[in-house]
């Protein structure tokens, strides 16, 4: 019996390629201009200039496009390096999700997912491992120092952003993160103790 789901894209493929960011540059350029709600596959694939077997072959549903969205930045900005400073580590992370969701179409998505979640199981689930997805980067950046961050440690440290983001509406400024920062070394050193 063959299995009858198709293909996955070969992403080695610098055409694939070339198709998957051009597609996922419209979709930022379409979250921003028509919102969440309003992107669909008809639209995407008139835009994007593909058919739209092409966007279920690399995206099956409208979740797994989102995932990419927010994941895939395509803005060019540099990602924190790996570091033996915790501090500079975690501060360079946080100005970086500052930046990510300051893009309308990331933080489009974001709030789109968030607001299916309570009623979409796959919504819920997509969340959850765009979260997990982003604590396990950390971790990886935090290797050299030798710190792992547990799921509440992570939640400590992206929730004030994610909250002055979407909640409060403030800026997210430079002080803030610092804040935020410092803080929770502060608390786990006393918690060390």
């Amino acid at each position: 019996m063959t299995d009858a789901s198709p293909a996955r894209p070969n992403l080695s493929n610098p055409r694939v390629r070339r198709t998957r960011d051009r597609v996922l540059a419209v979709a930022r350029e379409l979250l921003a201009d028509v919102g969440p709600a309003a992107l669909t596959y008809s639209l995407l694939s008139e835009r994007g200039q593909v058919t739209r077997q092409t966007l279920y072959r690399h995206w099956p549903t409208r979740e797994a496009l989102l995932v990419d969205v927010i994941l895939e930045s395509g803005d060019g900005s540099t990602y924190p390096e790996p570091g033996n400073d915790p501090q500079t580590v975690i501060t360079a992370y946080l100005h970086s999700l500052r930046h990510g969701l300051d893009g309308p179409a990331t933080a489009g998505a974001l709030m789109a997912l968030a607001a299916q979640a309570d009623r979409d199981p796959e919504a819920a689930n997509t969340l959850a491992t765009i979260s997990e997805d982003r604590h396990q980067a950390l971790n990886r950046l935090l290797e050299p120092s030798g710190l792992q961050m547990t799921a509440d440690d992570f939640a400590q440290l992206v929730g004030p952003v994610m909250f002055r983001r979407f909640i409060s509406r403030q800026p997210v400024t430079d002080a803030a993160i610092d804040t935020a920062v410092s803080q929770w070394l502060t608390s786990r050193r006393a918690g060390a103790d």
